[in-house]
């Protein structure tokens, strides 16, 4: 009777640790039956381990397929792109498409402050050399091109061509570059907290920030419903986050944005502003969070050619994936292209 004792109190200190989803210190993995029936996702999961986080990516089509290389922002993961995947790969595209740290099935830390924009542009820059991929056409959209735009930049003789929707590349040099971010930060603190009815009636990209930041455990569903302009969106993207513990990802990234203005810079004095390959700038006609940014890409990149996406908000992957995958398929095989093409309707 002492030995069954023993054994249980045994059993009861070490049933946490196995029932734990921290698979290293300060490291949590989502467990896969989150995952289980997603409708429309029935893509095969590939993993690679960077840095000791282990990431998840798609990589559908042909293997020796002409590449494109599809990076989602916040707080969205690869499930964003279900309705892009399969006419890419019809067409006969290789697809990859990865989780970043901190979202989808990759690798999550607990603590907000192990999350950086430099971290995540490292993450996904040796996801591409480790993969090797070359002559590759990338997309990025919110914090895909952020990221993306930065591992182009730093590896630019992998990537034959570009594609960015409603994103942003915020570089700065000289004083503002050094203090830029110490001042964006002061303005939020002054915000103070933002409730989700007044991201509602007011949605910018500080007053998202400014809620990201302070409500204690954010709403993905909610937030995606909001920042796509109201509309209702797939309970696929709340698969990711069982509970708090997995969203410190999701609740700082907004606040980085700005927190890498010289290297952004730097970016673009280096490799964007004398870019001579495709690059096509396909934002949509409802996001007010980056509403006016594609005015920048165009005076910036020699290259840029530039088609708006009417009838679509934020996530242009939802509002009119089918309709921007075979406009990225013209852009990729060289045809001419329209000034604008509508959400939900036929394109020429």
């Amino acid at each position: 009777m002492h030995t069954k004792f023993l054994i249980g109190i045994f059993v009861l200190l070490l049933s946490p640790l196995v029932l734990s989803d921290e698979v290293n210190p300060g490291v949590l993995r989502t467990p896969e039956a989150r995952f289980a029936n997603l409708q429309g996702y029935p893509f095969e999961s590939h993993y690679i381990v960077v840095d000791g986080m282990r990431i998840h990516y798609l990589d559908e089509g042909p293997n020796d397929g002409e590449t494109l290389f599809l990076l989602h922002g916040e707080p969205a993961w690869s499930f964003l792109f279900r309705k892009m995947i399969p006419i890419f790969t019809e067409a006969g595209y290789r697809v990859v498409v990865p989780d970043l740290v901190g979202f989808g099935k990759s690798d999550k830390y607990v603590d907000e402050a192990a999350y950086s924009y430099g971290g995540q542009v490292e993450f996904m820059r040796k996801l591409v050399e480790r993969l090797d991929l070359n002559e590759v056409t990338f997309f990025g959209q919110d914090w895909g091109g952020l990221i993306g735009l930065r591992v182009v930049a730093e590896t630019p003789d992998r990537f034959s061509r570009i594609v960015v929707s409603n994103t942003s590349l915020p570089g700065a040099g000289g004083l503002f570059g050094r203090f830029g971010y110490d001042v964006i930060k002061l303005y939020l603190s002054i915000m103070g907290e933002i409730t989700l009815q007044d991201l509602q009636s007011e949605l910018t990209f500080m007053r998202w920030a400014a809620y990201s930041q302070h409500v204690d455990d954010l709403p993905i569903g909610d937030a995606m419903t909001v920042l796509g302009g109201g509309k209702p969106r797939d309970p696929g993207y709340e698969a990711p986050f069982p509970d708090g513990r997995y969203k410190a990802g999701a609740h700082i990234m907004p606040y980085l944005v700005p927190s890498e203005l010289p290297q952004n810079q730097q970016a673009w004095e280096n490799v964007f502003e004398s870019w001579d390959k495709p690059f096509l700038v396909a934002f949509t006609d409802q996001d007010p969070i980056t509403a006016g940014g594609e005015e920048l890409f165009m005076e910036r990149v020699p290259s840029a050619q530039q088609v708006t996406i009417r009838g679509a908000g934020h996530f242009v992957q939802e509002d009119a994936g089918p309709e921007l995958a075979e406009l990225m398929i013209a852009f990729m095989q060289g045809q001419a292209l329209p000034r604008e093409i509508s959400a939900g309707a036929e394109n020429p």
